[in-house]
C-alpha cells in the first residue's frame, strides 16, 4: 500500500482513543490511516466531506464514520468546530462483536440528522459525553471514552433496522446461539495465544461447528479470514508486551504466539508499518 499519504500527526498511536478539534484549515488532503475516524460536523456552509469515491455536503450535527483503512478527506468544511474522535484498530478487534458491528456497517458512511434525527440525536449525546471526559483532569480518562466509544457502536447495532436501506443486504443471518459460540472461541483464543493448536479445524471443533462453516462465519463477520484475524490478536498482545520493559523480543514474539521472529517481524512491519523495535521506540520516546 502507498504509505505516502499515511497520516501521521494529530493522534497518539498507542492509545486506543483519542478526540480533535480546533482546527484552523478548512480541508484536508485525501489520506488514509490504520485508525477509525468519527466526525461529528461543526456548524456553517459548506461542510462537504469525501470518503473513498463519494463526496458527501453535510450539515451540523450530521456524523460521518471512516473506517479503518479507508481513504477520506475534508474537502472544505468548519474544522475549527467539528469534534473528530479516533479510534485504535486493535482495540475494535479486541471484541469480536465489536468486529461483527463494524463490518456490519462497513458501508456506511453518513449518518443524517434530516434522515435519521432521534438516532443522530443519541450519537450526538454520547460524543458530547466523550467530549466532556475527554478534556478534563478525570481520572481513567480513556478507559471512560473506550466504554462510551462501544455504546456508540451498540447504538448504531441497535439501530440496524432503520438503517438497512443504506447498507448492502446481509443474507446470512447468523443466529445467536452460533455466534455465542464463536465469541466462546476467540475469547478462549485471546488467553491462550501460546496454545500448541489454535488451527481453524481445531477451534471450528471447540465452536461445534464444520470448518467450511467456521471459515464462512469469520470472514463474514470481522471482514478478514481466520488466520488474518490471529495475526490481529497475536499482534495486539505483542504491542501491549513491547510497552514493558525488560523484555527482549524473541520473549515478546513467543508470548504472543508467533513461532519465529523473521515472522513476527514480518506480520509486525504488514500489519503496523513499522519493525517492532521502531514500535517500541515510540515509549521509549514518551517516558523521556
Amino acid at each position: 500500500m502507498d504509505y505516502s499519504n499515511y497520516e501521521i500527526y494529530d493522534f497518539d498511536h498507542v492509545s486506543a482513543f483519542n478526540m480533535a478539534t480546533g482546527f484552523k484549515g478548512r480541508s484536508y488532503q485525501m489520506h488514509w490511516h490504520s485508525y477509525g475516524e468519527i466526525v461529528l460536523v461543526g456548524p456553517g456552509k459548506p461542510n462537504i466531506y469525501k470518503v473513498g469515491k463519494n463526496t458527501y455536503e453535510l450539515i451540523p450535527d450530521d456524523i460521518v464514520l471512516v473506517w479503518p483503512m479507508e481513504t477520506h478527506a475534508v474537502v472544505d468544511a468548519d474544522r475549527e468546530k467539528a469534534l473528530v474522535i479516533q479510534f485504535s484498530n486493535s482495540f475494535m478487534n479486541s471484541l469480536f462483536d465489536l468486529q461483527r458491528i463494524m463490518h456490519m456497517y462497513r458501508n456506511l458512511h453518513i449518518i443524517c440528522v434530516e434522515a435519521h434525527p432521534e438516532l443522530a440525536a443519541e450519537l450526538k449525546t454520547i460524543i458530547e459525553k466523550m467530549k466532556d471526559i475527554f478534556f478534563s483532569d478525570m481520572k481513567g480518562c480513556e478507559i471512560r471514552c473506550c466504554m462510551l466509544l462501544m455504546e456508540f457502536m451498540l447504538t448504531l447495532a441497535e439501530h440496524r433496522n432503520e438503517l438497512a436501506p443504506e447498507l448492502e443486504e446481509d443474507p446470512y443471518g447468523y443466529t445467536d446461539d452460533v455466534m455465542q459460540r464463536m465469541i466462546m472461541v476467540t475469547d478462549y483464543i485471546k488467553n491462550n495465544l501460546t496454545a500448541d493448536d489454535l488451527s481453524q479445524g481445531t477451534m471450528a471443533s471447540m465452536a461445534g461447528i464444520s470448518r467450511d462453516y467456521f471459515s464462512r462465519i469469520f470472514k463474514n463477520a470481522t471482514g478478514m479470514n481466520y488466520s488474518k484475524w490471529l495475526n490481529m490478536i497475536r499482534l495486539e498482545r505483542a504491542s501491549e508486551l513491547l510497552a514493558e520493559e525488560g523484555r527482549t523480543l524473541t520473549e515478546v514474539a513467543m508470548l504472543s504466539g508467533f513461532q519465529s521472529i523473521p515472522s513476527f517481524n514480518r506480520v509486525f512491519r504488514e500489519e503496523k508499518g513499522m519493525t517492532p523495535r521502531a514500535y517500541r521506540a515510540l515509549f521509549v520516546r514518551q517516558s523521556d
